[in-house]
């Protein structure tokens, strides 16, 4: 199950996990953030257990979209350990974000 990241829990759940972490920087009104969606989803299926993933709302958390350079979504960064070890821009193969994911797990 793919998890909502927010200001109140980024720190907690993102930057001070154990475990790498898929954030999907997206938006309700974004096209191409619908497109990724299932992905995504599929993803948090497939890494469950071993890395988190989830979303955040670059309307209802700015200033976190802002401390990222997030300029356009979707945006997925993976983060582990507090670091930026992943970023694509614009959608993306589910492929590829697995390969990275499993990358980062290495």
């Amino acid at each position: 199950m793919e998890l909502i990241f927010t200001t109140e829990n980024f720190d907690s759940e993102v930057l001070q996990s154990d475990i790498p972490v898929l954030v999907d920087f997206y938006a309700d009104w974004c096209g191409p953030c619908k497109m990724m969606a299932p992905a995504v989803e599929e993803l948090a299926k497939d890494f469950a257990g071993t890395a988190k993933v989830g979303k955040l709302n670059v309307d209802t958390s700015p200033e976190i979209a802002e401390k990222y350079g997030i300029m356009s979504i979707p945006t997925l960064l993976i983060i582990k350990h507090g670091e930026i070890v992943y970023k694509a821009v614009g959608v993306q193969q589910k492929q590829v974000i697995a390969d990275a994911m499993t990358q980062a797990l290495a």
